[in-house]
């Protein structure tokens, strides 16, 4: 089983997002770094990028696949983790702490409620399994 944290909220595409006010972190969950196996590259936007709900912001690939990063939530990028660049590996070693991929300002955090908790996540992986 996938490790699930508690106060995030997740994606049906695996993202997670942590809410800090206006402003939110974004990763990609245990499951998904699981999934991909060893992740060896990593595409992120730039500072100051904006995007809409669903809009891909990124590339993740690992030795066994290349995914899209969708964004969960509209938002301007605040930071990026540029860490992620040199060692990407990083996600499979770490994917809720030092691997976190970008944060940003959220232009509408109504979307936030669009999201699933925890246990919603972990109910949604076991039905897709």
């Amino acid at each position: 089983m996938s490790n699930i944290v508690a106060g995030l909220l997740y994606t049906k595409e695996d993202e997670w997002v942590k809410v800090d006010g206006d402003k939110a972190t974004i990763g990609i969950s245990d499951h998904a770094q699981d999934a991909l196996s060893d992740i060896v590259y990593l595409e992120l936007p730039d500072e100051g990028d904006s995007f809409e709900i669903g809009e891909t912001f990124g590339v993740v690939e690992s030795v066994k696949a290349a995914a899209d990063l969708y964004m969960p939530v509209s938002g301007e990028v605040t930071a990026v983790n540029e860490d992620l660049i040199d060692t990407p590996e990083l996600v499979n070693s770490d994917p809720y702490g030092t691997a976190w991929l970008i944060k940003i300002k959220l232009s509408d955090p109504a979307q936030l409620d669009e999201l699933m908790d925890s246990a919603a996540y972990a109910k949604y992986l076991e039905e897709r399994e």
